[in-house]
């Protein structure tokens, strides 16, 4: 009765603002809806575990996705309005992009919720669909050729996905079920058969990767950040990237309970390690402050995926990793729109002596920096020092070493040039005109980057305990 009423709720609040072209409208909908939400995701806590209208449970992993995006929806509706009124969007622009706005919203949380394996990938195709409108929100050239990338490269991600769920019903037709539920799956593991199960999990793994930002189809998520208004990158970046992670994660669980196991992980690591690279490579080279917002989290995602292939402790030590990367990143791209309104260019080059200019800001922003790039006292820290533990723990100290190497390199490039950006003034033929920020507006991001560390030194125990129950989800 519940989903009912909440995808009721949604299909309202998202048909209002497109109907009634006006900016009231538009506001009053986003906020009803956020609202909702809220409770919605409170209505899931309290009934964990409950399967309802057969499709939807609130198991422990969607639960901890779900929490993550209650968390992040409020400070992106925040930033959404207040960027939308520096933009001078006009009526139609509003009314587009809360509906658009509430679809993602309601997509995201039902495909965390799912469990069955064909309405994840149904809930996947919505959130493309959701995301291309916000995309092109600024109606010009380069949003455009952003939002067909996306588009194009997510249609061909999810027919993969599609053939994918096709080729495990051929391995389930074997154990004599027709049941694609999660829980079926899982329990029928032993019976499914090995060849279509395998080519169906390198299907989904691959169709996943352009959500989740993993290679090979992780660049439509790179241009997709970069050219949609901040807000809504910093949920790409963050609680879109953990429906893919979900769609992935979930598949494993099922994989990992039967002889295939080996060989998945063996899968996993190399996509992690040549996403690893790729990553490294581009950070390098890159000076657009969006885009290396996103090859940040592209490297995180591998640091997710080395833990997951590294066995029960790494899956732990994954979940952990994954939810404290939404609260870190979704933070970072905030406040992007700051910098933004400091130095009117996304480029490195163009940007100088933050410090100078909003100086709270700055110093919200190291903390950024020092967050996302896991030292003391980042949260992340905690989570990839256990997936690295893991990972020697398993024996792999090539592989340990190699990511070590990368990684290294990558924070390098990365903080050379947060630091350019925040200490060292630019010359003075290109000083920036004098801007006033509010300092309430770094407000959400610290609480975001707090959040993580909290969650990293002393997360309750109900945190905790959920963590616990996602990773045990692999046998």
């Amino acid at each position: 009765m519940v989903i009912t009423i909440y995808i009721l709720a949604a299909i309202v609040c998202a048909a209002l603002p497109f109907v009634i072209r006006r900016k009231g409208v538009a506001a009053v909908s986003t906020f009803c809806f956020v609202a909702f939400q809220l409770f919605f995701s409170g209505w899931a806590l309290f009934n964990k575990g409950v399967t309802v209208a057969g499709f939807f449970t609130a198991d422990a992993l969607g639960l901890l996705m779900l929490s993550c995006l209650a968390i992040v929806v409020l400070p992106t509706t925040i930033h959404s309005g207040l960027y939308l009124r520096e933009d001078r969007a006009d009526a139609s622009s509003c009314s587009i992009y809360a509906a658009s706005y509430v679809l993602l919203i309601a997509a995201l949380s039902l495909g965390y919720l799912s469990n069955h394996i064909a309405l994840t990938w149904v809930f996947t195709e919505v959130t493309t669909l959701s995301a291309a409108m916000l995309i092109y929100h600024h109606r010009n050239r380069q949003a455009l050729e952003g939002t067909w990338k996306y588009v194009f490269v997510c249609a061909i991600s999810v027919t993969f996905v599609f053939i994918g769920i096709l080729l495990i019903s051929l391995s389930l037709l074997h154990a004599g079920s027709s049941d694609l539920s999660y829980e079926s799956l899982a329990l029928h593991a032993a019976a499914l058969d090995g060849f279509w199960l395998k080519l169906g999990f390198i299907f989904i793994v691959v169709g996943y990767t352009a959500k989740m930002g993993l290679f090979p189809m992780f660049t439509a998520g790179i241009d997709a950040k970069d050219n949609a208004p901040a807000p809504i990158a910093a949920l790409l970046a963050s609680v879109l990237v953990n429906l893919g992670f979900v769609g992935i994660y979930r598949t494993y669980s099922v994989v990992s309970a039967t002889p295939l196991c080996s060989w998945s992980r063996v899968l996993l690591t190399v996509l992690a390690f040549i996403t690893l690279f790729v990553a490294t490579a581009y950070m390098l080279r890159v000076r657009n402050i969006k885009r290396m917002l996103a090859y940040s989290g592209i490297e995180h995602m591998a640091i997710v995926t080395l833990g997951i292939a590294a066995g029960r402790v790494g899956c732990y030590a994954a979940i952990l990793h994954i939810v404290m990367h939404t609260f870190v990143k979704s933070g970072l791209f905030l406040h992007f729109n700051q910098l933004y309104r400091v130095f009117k260019s996304k480029m490195a080059d163009a940007m100088g002596g933050y410090f100078n200019y909003y100086p709270f800001g700055a110093m919200v922003l190291l903390l950024g920096v020092v967050s996302i790039v896991a030292v003391p006292p980042s949260g992340l820290f905690v989570s990839e020092f256990m997936i690295f533990k893991a990972m020697f723990g398993a024996g792999h100290f090539a592989l340990l070493a190699l990511a070590l190497i990368l990684l290294t390199v990558l924070i390098w490039a990365f903080v050379r040039n947060f630091l350019k950006i925040i200490f060292i003034p630019l010359p003075q033929d290109n000083l920036p005109s004098a801007v006033r920020i509010s300092p309430w507006e770094s407000v959400t991001q610290l609480l975001l980057f707090a959040v993580a560390i909290y969650i990293g030194y002393a997360a309750p125990p109900a945190v905790m305990e959920l963590i616990g129950e996602a990773a045990a989800f692999v046998r």
